[in-house]
């Protein structure tokens, strides 16, 4: 992998992942760019515990532009977008309309290819695998920054859960704070480990899924998908590594190796879940990575976290959303349309031969 960093006429910074190491990164972004400027502010709400950001400069951010103006595409004939190169693998920017900056954290968009018709599922086993280096790289970098608690690897596809921009891309945010969705699951973490003499939760979950095998909907020599037992969503998959590390940053060679074509093959799978025809499923993918300090406080070590990815679509049958209504967004209680196991049948069915 070769890795260039450059900067964008505003000052934000812009990284080359390159699978060969002859690509040439010499582009100059020429537009006339004003500096980025921010209005995010963390709100705490002492109710519930937990944290809100309020980022009004975002209402002004680009909103589904035709593919002709796309700006997560290469700058060529004469029009300038955020990538000044007329081509690339995978790239890394800061965000010009950033939720966090400053002393409030740190967003940054990754582009998986140049296409901008493609999809993650359409990339290669060596595409697939650069990106997971770009996002590996990202973590350990965006983890030394000052004041960084947890960085969040994701990505969001589809209009119907509000991504902006068609370009197949992800994001990464670089949070000041533990997220709430860790928070509880350290809480969880630790009363476990305190319940049972010293056992894992995280190590406990997943070889309860292995023993049942319902719910598995593939594994690999290093990886495990299944489908969780209690899932909040009609089609939702855990993926963890055999082998239970904190980050991206600590996996293995051979579980990076195997990753790329278990999770293009989940991808794959979630696409054609639905029949024949439908058009592509909406979803995010995410990685939960331990947080990065304040551990003082509890009664496991950084190492106890499980590093893992959730998939899921909102979509629950041909045509129909899962919405989140009043049950849900009002008190946070998930009501599942689909049984995990019939969800984990079906993901199962829909196997590539």
């Amino acid at each position: 992998m070769k890795k260039t960093a450059t900067r964008l006429a505003d000052g934000r910074e812009l990284i080359y992942y390159d699978a060969r190491d002859g690509a040439p990164r010499d582009a100059v972004d020429r537009r006339p760019l004003d500096p980025v400027g921010t209005a995010s502010e963390i709100r705490y709400d002492p109710l519930l515990g937990d944290s809100v950001v309020v980022a009004s400069h975002r209402q002004g951010r680009t909103y589904h532009p035709p593919a002709d103006e796309c700006p997560l595409c290469p700058s060529r004939g004469g029009r300038h977008s955020e990538i000044p190169a007329a081509d690339y693998d995978v790239v890394v920017f800061e965000n010009r309309f950033p939720s966090l900056a400053g002393d409030a954290g740190r967003c940054e968009v990754v582009c998986f290819t140049a296409d901008h018709d493609a999809s993650f599922a359409d990339l290669t086993e060596d595409r697939a695998r650069l990106v997971l280096d770009a996002w590996t790289d990202r973590t350990a970098e965006l983890s030394r920054l000052p004041g960084v608690e947890q960085v969040y690897c994701f990505e969001n596809r589809g209009r119907e859960i509000g991504v902006t921009l068609g370009h197949p891309h992800g994001q990464i945010y670089a949070y000041p704070f533990a997220t709430p969705r860790t928070e509880l699951m350290l809480r969880r973490l630790g009363e476990h480990h305190e319940r049972t003499g010293g056992r894992n939760l995280f190590d406990d979950v997943v070889a309860e899924e292995r023993a049942d095998g319902s719910r598995i909907v593939l594994e690999g020599e290093h990886w495990t998908a299944f489908v969780p037992r209690a899932a909040h969503w009609p089609y939702e998959v855990h993926l963890y590594p055999k082998h239970r590390v904190p980050d991206l940053p600590a996996l293995d060679e051979a579980a990076r190796a195997e990753f790329p074509r278990l999770y293009l093959e989940l991808l794959r799978r979630l696409d054609r879940v639905f029949g024949p025809g439908e058009p592509p499923s909406p979803y995010i993918s995410g990685w939960h990575q331990a947080p990065l300090g304040g551990w003082d406080r509890r009664p496991v070590d950084r190492g106890a976290f499980a590093l893992h990815l959730e998939l899921f679509t909102i979509r629950r049958t041909s045509g129909k959303l899962k919405f989140l209504a009043g049950s849900e967004s009002g008190m946070n209680v998930f009501i599942n349309d689909v049984p995990p196991e019939a969800a984990a049948c079906r993901l199962r069915e829909v196997a590539s031969e």
